[in-house]
């Protein structure tokens, strides 16, 4: 059973978009390990026994706690899918989403496992190992997803996002082009957790949510029809977990371990199970410099 702690939040960070077509061409995957007793060991992982993971466990369905009060999700499944692949205990830390980089950059932490978008402002301060790919979307109530026909529909409306996610920049992004247009700027609404921009869609303070289209797909899923989708999406990107900088030891650890699980079955039904078979992807790169990408 995975262990917790709990740190205190840190400071957000602004993000800039990549496309994933660009990363998928240029960077270049290693060879996997035939057997699990190949893959590498950080030191810390050979002396402590354990995988030691930060994550917010406040973004289903990625990362929550279920109703046993137990750690749950798909980030959750693969970590500890990762964990039993290097023969050691899945260690989690709680710390908020817009912290974990903080967190990696000051050393409290050697893996921070959330489902980052790849950006060139992250990678300024942490590397990326990849596992799928996403792009941003629109949700709205199943009443209101009339009014969203195209992008130009997006102009005016009031939309929440979460504050340090990528559908934080989006909707920045997305105001830009609609005042470059002449035509209302965006009306943004931070808020510190998804649930929360759930709950302002729900209460009517924002007619709309940016989220990440696969945890998107998941809540559509999930709310039997009362939030939906609407057509439209937004700046493809390849999405991992976070290491420290020049920490190659850890990257190419979890690199080789995730390669693993793609290759053996593992990986595909840990994702199917969470209906993201559109976001998955059967290599695991790792992400070091804005050279291997290109901004969009």
């Amino acid at each position: 059973m995975p262990r917790l702690q709990v740190l205190k939040k840190g400071n957000s960070m602004k993000l800039t978009f990549v496309s994933f077509a660009a990363v998928m061409s240029s960077a270049v995957a290693l060879t996997a390990p035939t057997f699990a007793g190949d893959l590498p060991k950080t030191q810390s992982v050979r002396d402590t026994g354990k995988l030691s993971i930060a994550n917010g466990l406040a973004y289903a369905p990625f990362e929550f706690v279920d109703t046993a009060g137990k750690p749950a999700g798909l980030d959750i499944e693969l970590a500890e899918a990762s964990a039993k692949a290097l023969g050691v205990e899945l260690d989690i830390t709680t710390i908020p989403f817009s912290s974990q980089i903080t967190a990696l950059a000051s050393g409290r932490v050697s893996i921070a496992w959330s489902t980052f978008s790849v950006t060139e402002e992250r990678l300024k301060q942490v590397d990326f190992v990849t596992f799928l790919s996403s792009a941003t979307v629109l949700m709205t109530t199943a009443e209101n997803a009339g009014r969203f026909k195209s992008k130009d529909d997006l102009c005016g409306a009031s939309i929440a996002v979460q504050t340090g996610s990528i559908a934080d920049f989006a909707a920045d992004k997305l105001s830009a082009e609609c005042e470059a247009a002449g035509k209302a700027k965006i009306e943004k609404s931070i808020y510190p957790e998804q649930q929360d921009t759930i709950q302002a869609v729900s209460t009517g303070r924002a007619i709309g949510r940016f989220d990440d289209s696969t945890a998107a797909g998941y809540l559509e899923t999930e709310s039997k029809g009362k939030f939906v989708v609407v057509p439209g999406s937004y700046f493809p990107t390849p999405l991992g977990l976070a290491v420290a900088k020049g920490d190659k030891e850890t990257a190419e650890m979890m690199r080789a371990t995730l390669q693993q699980l793609m290759d053996d079955g593992t990986y595909k039904g840990i994702v199917d199970k969470y209906n993201m078979s559109t976001s998955a992807t059967d290599k695991s790169i790792i992400i070091t410099d804005p050279s291997q990408i290109t901004g969009q």
